[in-house]
């Protein structure tokens, strides 16, 4: 008998045994168990890891969770880090709120648990960066707690396997799954469990190849059953994507760079970047009318810094954000006289040799680097 089409989520139990001791075999014998943040109990090593498994593929993950645990080994160590140390750590893992949640996350834990992670799901959801899903990973992986996840891959899973329809972002399909993810747990083995899910949505149950014919639901997946894996989960519903343009300078001087530290809230918060013109369109310095507009506001926003003696234009490129696109117009600029930065707290003149250090956002350090490859940023300034 194939299983019911019905995809309707009506108010009831939806305890399945079987469906449980399906994932907990499977992952016993077929799941991931060599990752370096599994085997173990330490809620600190499980909370960093599903901080930065958060929108992040494992493969881009290990050698960032690596090197935080070599500078960073307990909690107590990374409340007590500055934010420049945490922000260069982070720099390139992107989605950089989650950077600023994990520093003040440990720091709170310090300050009012002892340095020790609540076992109680409700308390770790309280915490920075901590929603419900991933406080119940921490807290079944460190504790043994029967706690529900229901991250992305769970949804893909739970979407296809009981052919649920409805974008499952949305709050009603969104509790109806959370009402069939608590319903779900197992009396005994939720560790196991709860990696099976995990490992399901990562490595079989995947958004564009899934592998069907591996799967211990393919018996009883609805979608399988109904030619509609492809189509489930269904897809948020799409939007025109928001262009912004802004234009970056690269001011060059004595083998240093002038850096802006961006605000904490906003994109790149926390982070060193390029000073901006934002409100600028690309300038053509060809172009005696744009070059003069261009020029000018150039002599305006360097005057704390320096006189420009030459600028030229870079390639440009676009950086993609969660809600728009970012289209970037770089200008090298060369000082032909470097003024006292008095009252310029939020700006720095970082060395050319510490930039691959640096905590940037990932196209800034990268279009420096290249830079850095192709022109001796150390030569004396250009003439203008």
């Amino acid at each position: 008998m194939q299983p019911s089409t019905s995809n309707t989520l009506a108010a009831g139990t939806y305890a399945d045994p079987d469906f449980s001791r399906a994932v907990i075999d499977w992952q016993q014998s077929h799941g991931r168990h060599a990752l370096p943040w599994q085997n173990t109990r330490d809620a600190y090593r499980i909370w960093l890891s599903e901080i930065m498994l958060q929108q992040t593929q494992v493969t881009a993950v290990i050698p960032y969770y690596q090197k935080f645990l070599l500078s960073f080994p307990d909690v107590a160590a990374l409340a007590g880090a500055t934010s420049e140390q945490v922000m260069s750590h982070w720099s390139g893992l992107g989605y950089y709120t989650r950077a600023r949640n994990l520093h003040q996350c440990a720091k709170r834990v310090v300050a009012e648990h002892g340095g020790l992670f609540p076992a109680d799901p409700g308390l770790l959801a309280d915490l920075p960066g901590i929603g419900r899903s991933t406080a119940a990973a921490i807290s079944a992986f460190a504790y043994g707690t029967r706690a529900a996840i229901l991250d992305g891959n769970v949804k893909r899973v739970f979407t296809r396997v009981f052919g649920v329809d409805g974008y499952p972002g949305s709050k009603p399909v969104e509790d109806q799954l959370w009402r069939r993810a608590v319903d779900l747990l197992p009396q005994v083995g939720i560790e196991r469990y709860t990696q099976g899910l995990m490992d399901l949505g990562a490595t079989l149950c995947t958004r564009s190849r899934p592998d069907c014919a591996r799967c211990p639901l393919a018996a009883r997946c609805v979608a399988l059953a109904t030619d509609r894996v492809h189509l489930l989960p269904v897809r948020k519903p799409k939007k025109a994507v928001p262009q912004r343009q802004t234009s970056m300078l690269v001011v060059i001087d004595q083998g240093q760079v002038l850096l802006e530290q961006r605000p904490d809230s906003g994109i790149w918060g926390g982070l060193l970047s390029l000073p901006e013109l934002e409100a600028l369109a690309p300038a053509d310095l060809d172009d005696e009318a744009d070059g003069a507009t261009f020029g000018q506001l150039l002599t305006q926003a360097l005057a704390p810094f320096g006189v420009p003696a030459s600028c030229a234009r870079l390639t440009p490129f676009s950086h993609v954000f969660t809600h728009f696109k970012l289209q970037i117009s770089p200008y090298e600029v060369r000082l032909s006289r470097r003024l006292d930065r008095a009252g310029q707290d939020s700006h720095v003149w970082y060395p050319v040799e510490r930039l691959a250090d640096a905590p940037l956002p990932a196209p800034v350090k990268k279009l420096l680097l290249e830079l850095l490859r192709t022109e001796d940023l150390f030569a004396p300034e250009r003439a203008a």
